[in-house]
């Protein structure tokens, strides 16, 4: 049973890694995307009211709410389920180069 228990440890500092880390996404505002999509890309929501389907563009959101295109491309590619809401909980978005997270002393990524 070593094997086991080693690999249970694993799993679980690896869950904790992914669990406990936060990510912080700035300048959402410059997001680009490929092809006729920045015109014809749409977003759907419901107001749970009957009729209550809203539908805006890609620019559209880009123009009012950039933050919500990169949290909700996010959220499409986390699971389905309890792990994944608590991990959209740790994603951080703010338009434009400032964030109120400095004390928290991030590290920077530039995926460039």
């Amino acid at each position: 049973g070593d094997h086991r228990d080693l690999h249970k440890e694993y799993r679980r500092q690896r869950q904790m890694c992914i669990r406990d880390s936060y990510v912080v996404v700035i300048n959402a505002e410059k997001i680009k995307v490929t092809g006729s999509k920045y015109a014809d890309k749409k977003y759907y929501r419901h107001s749970l009211y009957p009729g209550g389907l809203k539908s805006q563009t890609f620019k559209e959101l880009n123009e009012k709410n950039p933050e919500r295109i990169i949290e909700l491309a996010v959220k499409g590619m986390l699971p389905k389920n309890k792990l994944g809401k608590s991990m959209i909980k740790k994603l951080k978005v703010f338009k434009g180069p400032e964030h109120d997270h400095d004390s928290q002393q991030p590290i920077e990524w530039n995926p460039n």
